[in-house]
């Protein structure tokens, strides 16, 4: 039982090398955050945030 077994592990070993000589190694894993770019759709516009609560008084009170 013993040659068997050698005979057998033989074999998967040979195929591993042959497979790493082949494909190699695999490359280096990849973060999700490193694969998103984050950027604004539009530019920010600055008088949108110009808002005034109190400038309805002005205009609609005279």
């Amino acid at each position: 039982m013993t040659h068997t077994e050698h005979e057998e592990k033989t074999p998967a070993a040979d195929e591993a090398t042959l497979r790493r000589a082949r494909f190699g190694a695999l490359p280096e894993r990849v973060r999700p955050e490193d694969t998103v770019e984050e950027r604004p759709a539009a530019p920010r516009d600055p008088a949108r945030d110009a808002y005034d609560p109190d400038e309805w008084m002005v205009r609609y009170c005279l």
